[in-house]
């Protein structure tokens, strides 16, 4: 019988530990007019005072780091301090970004043209509702830093976090409403796809989408029934180059950490590696030391001793199905493997192809594939033998050599010497090509597709002298074209025929143009239409 509820579930353990109403339809287009109504309230407050009161938020954050990082704890499974880093990186984000708004908010001018008695402008305003939806991989990183940057340029929000953490959501739900001025401001509605389905046929303004491919597809074909613009952030099989000069132990180090944080189950992780033959054996025995050192398991301690928790239950069925496959065709495990329930020990496998689905769809999982290669040059082709184009990682000990290889890598990020770090970073767009979706988040561009620019000419009525004036009459045709030629001739020979053009002393004649001025035959019945 299907419930009217979500019960948060620890996936570690297995113990439930709370519940949260499903929003209905309606609820969730309630949500949404509710934000409507209140735009005007919210927008019309100078980004300073918006910033204001985003502190408040971020000062609430840090004092709430314990309860936040618990939650995440037995919403995920994941450890207290990978809670923190969620936590760290969102915190960084919404600060460096409310430096940086009111620079990023503030009208510009720009070139009127031939117009030269017109000012021009461009402002940046917000779109009105944003809808998030937001995946369970990264619960608290990957819902709130979109929300609040959305906030920062003037939009209302709606946030649908995944039903795969619901906890986590009610969590962001309560820390929101815990600053006054800002509650009234966002809405969060629980529940599944129905619940995603009925926030994008609700016709938000603008979405921000994070999800895998096919949830994408689905959202995006779902939006286009109202012309909903939105951004999507979506699955990646981002490849590890191993060149022939790289320091092989660190590529083997931090390789291996970029594979495995969070069970693999991140979008940016390193999913399949390439290895040029001559640095192969080495990079592979490192690899599988730096994997062995690797602990699985859960605990609710601040610090730790396991690196790795479980894979959430659905996933679980994609790495297995991935990994069995492999194995058919050849591939071998050299450590790790399946442990209780859904625990996995970090897994490094070898003798691996592209006949393997591990090798082309998202795995999403704690599997780290090395595949031997020739030289950079297949490296880089079969790099790029993908549907996905999220990111890379290249290592190289010569920064140059390394920058002419991501240079012919097709993906949206590429980061040298270091594996998924990127996404941390607040001021370094983040977003795919390819069916790693498009659009961005962080720095600059990320945050100004959460406006539109609006454009706006000033000035008096049409001056007599000015430029684009004189030509919206007739009778100027020579004088167009000397404006032309002189103002855009591409040399100074261009410049001069267009000019002379005007000082001819007898007038132009039909018969000296080649522009043909008798009225248009009318066609026979026998030509074309």
């Amino acid at each position: 019988m299907e419930t009217d509820k979500l019960i948060f579930t620890n996936p570690a353990t297995g113990r439930q530990f709370g519940e949260v109403q499903i929003a209905t339809p309606a609820e969730v287009k309630q949500a949404v007019e509710e934000m409507r109504l209140s735009f005007p309230a919210w927008s019309s407050k100078p980004v300073k005072e918006r910033i204001r009161i985003l502190r408040k938020l971020q000062t609430l954050l840090i004092d709430k780091r314990d309860e936040i990082t618990s939650v995440l704890n037995q919403d995920c499974g994941k450890s207290r301090q990978d809670g923190l880093i969620e936590l760290f990186v969102a915190v960084d984000i919404l600060a460096q970004h409310c430096a940086r708004a009111p620079k990023w908010l503030k009208k510009k001018r720009v070139s009127s043209g031939l117009y030269l008695f017109k000012k021009c402008f461009v402002e940046y305003r917000p779109h009105g509702v944003v809808a998030v939806i937001a995946p369970w991989n990264y619960p608290l990183t990957l819902a709130l830093p979109p929300v609040l940057i959305a906030l920062l340029a003037g939009n209302t929000v709606v946030l649908k976090p995944s039903e795969v953490t619901p906890a986590t959501g009610v969590l962001i739900e309560q820390l929101i409403q815990q600053v006054p001025e800002l509650a009234p401001f966002v809405r969060v509605v629980h529940g599944d796809g129905k619940v995603g389905a009925a926030l994008t046929q609700s016709k938000p303004d603008f979405m921000f989408v994070t999800g895998s491919t096919p949830t994408g597809k689905k959202i995006m074909q779902a939006a286009a029934e109202n012309l909903t613009p939105l951004s999507l952030e979506l699955g990646g099989k981002d490849a590890m180059i191993v060149l022939d000069d790289a320091d092989i132990d660190a590529a083997a180090r931090w390789g291996t950490w970029g594979a495995f944080f969070n069970a693999g189950q991140t979008c940016m992780a390193v999913e399949r590696v390439y290895v040029v033959e001559s640095k192969y054996e080495e990079f592979v025995n490192r690899s599988v030391g730096y994997a062995k050192e690797l602990k699985t398991g859960f605990s609710t301690e601040f610090d730790s001793p396991y690196f790795t928790g479980p894979v959430s239950a659905r996933q679980a069925e994609i790495v297995n199905r991935h990994l069995e496959d492999a194995l058919s065709k050849g591939a071998r495990v050299l450590t790790g493997g399946k442990e209780q329930g859904t625990f996995y020990s970090p897994m490094v496998l070898v003798d691996v192809d592209h006949s393997m689905i591990l090798m082309q769809e998202e795995t999403f999982g704690p599997i780290m594939p090395i595949m031997k290669v020739k030289d950079e040059a297949q490296a880089i082709q079969l790099a790029n033998d993908s549907k996905f184009g999220l990111g890379a990682s290249i290592w190289s000990k010569n920064n140059i050599h390394a920058k002419r290889v991501a240079n012919q890598v097709q993906a949206a990020a590429v980061i040298i010497n270091d594996s998924i770090a990127h996404f941390g970073i607040p001021m370094l767009p983040f977003g795919g090509m390819k069916e790693s979706g498009y659009g961005r988040i962080h720095g600059r561009e990320g945050f100004m597709q959460f406006t539109q620019s609006f454009s706006y000419a000033l000035g008096a009525v049409p001056f007599k002298w000015d430029i684009a004036t004189i030509l919206r009459e007739s009778g100027h045709y020579n004088m167009g074209t000397a404006i032309m030629g002189v103002v855009y001739g591409t040399s100074l020979k261009q410049k001069w025929q267009t000019l002379s053009q005007l000082f001819r002393k007898s007038k132009a004649t039909p018969k000296d143009t080649d522009v043909n001025t008798s009225p248009l035959k009318k066609p026979t019945e026998h030509e074309g239409h």
